[in-house]
């Protein structure tokens, strides 16, 4: 077992990115794609700012096989301005288990609340992601009704189901609501984004690094259950997915969760 600060010390960075287009790609801007004054401006952007906004989200688009329509460019723009404002999901660590000074697995335990959720089933996996973060996006700016923009909790959850060993085309992605809307969740305008309620979920959680393409998600998961051993009070027809930098990083950190079965 490790020390509870050792488990504590994730909780302040919970920040998360798929291979895909995600709020953690405007983490990765450089001097030659973005300045500082694009990403930590309030004031409207210029043409030239917009433009070359677009163009890295473009580029970051192609890598992942989706296209950024137009209508996206008041979200990242909205995105890129609160870039650095995000509220951690909180969780309570549960047990921390490690042999021989590495870290195998963890046990959490997160918070029953509202989720804003999309389920997309592309072709590749990364589409299914990407496209499901841009529904979200939107609903996170401006497409509720608040009329506003509501803020960024991070991490964002990725459900993956399992059917019969394969991981199934339709995968959901979950945003968890800001604490001030909670109580009263707004409504999304567009009817792909569902809001749900969901109780406290108990998870396993495993470290890994470098991409979260299929093949690797599906290698991470047989890892993960070679480590726990057979046990029956863990759910196998889904996981979820959490990944802690973002795509541009070569060896960024990613985790599996498995879910507690309910008891």
């Amino acid at each position: 077992m490790c020390d509870q600060n050792q488990c504590l010390q994730v909780k302040g960075h919970l920040v998360l990115s798929m291979a895909l287009i995600s709020l953690e790609d405007l983490d990765g801007l450089d001097d030659d794609q973005l300045d500082d004054d694009i990403t930590d401006n309030p004031e409207p952007m210029g043409e030239e700012d917009r433009d070359r906004l677009l163009t890295h989200w473009q580029a970051v688009a192609s890598t992942h096989h989706v296209s950024v329509p137009p209508e996206m460019m008041a979200p990242i723009q909205e995105m890129t301005r609160n870039h650095q404002q995000r509220e951690p999901l909180p969780f309570t660590p549960v047990s921390c288990h490690e042999k021989m000074g590495e870290v195998l697995y963890e046990e959490r335990l997160y918070p029953a609340g509202h989720w804003a959720c999309v389920t997309k089933g592309e072709d590749l996996y990364e589409q299914s992601i990407s496209m499901g973060f841009m529904k979200l996006m939107r609903f996170i700016c401006n497409e509720n009704s608040a009329g506003r923009y509501l803020g960024m909790t991070v991490p964002v959850v990725t459900a993956v189901l399992v059917d019969g060993g394969a991981l199934r085309k339709d995968v959901q992605t979950n945003y968890f609501l800001p604490a001030e809307f909670q109580t009263r969740p707004p409504q999304p305008s567009d009817p792909d984004v569902t809001i749900m309620y969901r109780e406290p979920i108990r998870v396993i959680a495993r470290t890994f690094f470098g991409s979260t393409t299929e093949e690797t998600l599906t290698q991470q998961r047989r890892l993960l259950w070679d480590v726990l051993g057979v046990t029956a009070d863990l759910r196998r027809d889904q996981f979820m997915v959490a990944a802690y930098e973002n795509p541009g990083v070569a060896h960024r950190r990613n985790e599996i969760w498995f879910l507690r079965r309910d008891p």
